[in-house]
């Protein structure tokens, strides 16, 4: 996708399995940093529906096959997993789109490309969990296939606070991502502008 400095790229908030019951070794100490990831998400997801932003839900099936999103949905607040808070808090409106993957990046085997496409998108706006599993991958892909990145540094969780900075420094510096805080991202009806540092260097 090619981008040029006069053109303004339409924007789409991906939320990478957020809806997540947390049944899984060590999901206490990801849900200790996931809860308050969750409520700026929430936050950034208002603003971007506010300005025309589509949001779309990049989540795991956990196995569960023959389930669609909503039956996941239901399932975690229904059972009150350890995700249930996070589910509530986060839970899709009708007009949000979602895309179930099956391994840890939101593109592999899965339609979001072509969706993304459809809805004319080339900036992506990343969040969710983990920072450094499903959200790097993601990243990963989304800079293979000249998306303008964002992944706001408190909108994604690790188990560790270590290990999500290690995360977002690499999309960062590698994938040349802009890590720069969920509360200074500022939208231009369904785009999002491009945000400086301090001094003018590029998150």
């Amino acid at each position: 996708m090619e981008n040029t400095s006069n053109t303004k790229n339409k924007t789409a908030l991906i939320i990478i399995d957020m809806i997540n019951a947390m049944d899984f070794e060590d999901a206490n100490d990801l849900y200790e940093h996931a809860y308050p990831c969750a409520e700026r998400i929430a936050e950034l997801k208002r603003r971007a529906k506010d300005a025309g932003i589509p949001t779309i839900y990049v989540n795991d099936n956990y196995g569960r096959w023959q389930s669609d999103f909503k039956e996941i949905v239901e399932y975690i607040i229904e059972e009150d997993k350890l995700g249930k808070s996070i589910t509530e808090l986060l839970k899709p409106a009708e007009e949000d789109y979602f895309v179930l993957k099956p391994k840890f990046s939101g593109f592999f085997a899965t339609p979001l490309h072509l969706l993304l496409e459809h809805l004319k998108v080339e900036t992506v706006i990343l969040t969710g969990v983990a920072g450094n599993m499903c959200v790097h991958f993601t990243a990963n892909d989304a800079y293979m296939r000249d998306y303008k990145l964002y992944v706001p540094e408190d909108c994604t969780a690790s188990n560790t606070l270590s290990a999500n900075k290690e995360a977002l420094h690499l999309i960062r510096d590698v994938l040349k991502g802009n890590i720069t805080s969920s509360t200074e991202l500022r939208f231009n009806g369904d785009t999002t502008e491009d945000i400086q540092e301090q001094g003018g260097k590029k998150e």
